[in-house]
């Protein structure tokens, strides 16, 4: 099975579809991109814009979800900027906090005013 994520005219995820295998392959059962492009295409209509997305993120940095954005100029699908303070490191495809986030077995929770990491008290009991 391969995944299909279409995508609108800003190149945001608008939906994730999951085509067979034999809607993808080439005469030689190999998969190829364009053959599912062109079965997605056949479905919704010659005008929408479909590109493919792997489960197991082998292809475009990460799975496809819906309001992700495709970036061509870095082959990806990337997650919405979860906060303005942060960062998208263009070779892994992440969104970055200005400052780490502590390398202990507490929890935390970024604090945008503060821009720094609030520690999350575990329930007393």
């Amino acid at each position: 099975m391969a995944h299909f994520a279409q995508l609108d005219e800003n190149n945001v995820v608008t939906q994730v579809i999951v085509v067979s295998n034999e809607d993808t392959s080439d005469v030689n059962g190999n998969e190829v991109e364009e053959i599912g492009v062109a079965f997605c295409k056949k479905l919704f209509g010659e005008d929408t814009n479909w590109k493919q997305t792997s489960y197991n993120n082998n292809m475009r940095v990460r799975y496809a979800g819906l309001g992700d954005t495709y970036r061509e100029d870095l082959d990806a699908f990337i997650a919405p900027q979860p906060y303005p303070s942060w960062t998208l490191n263009e070779s892994t495809g992440q969104w970055e906090p200005p400052t780490p986030r502590p390398d202990d077995k507490n929890l935390y929770s970024w604090n945008e005013d503060t821009q720094s990491w609030d520690l999350i008290e575990p329930p007393t009991t």
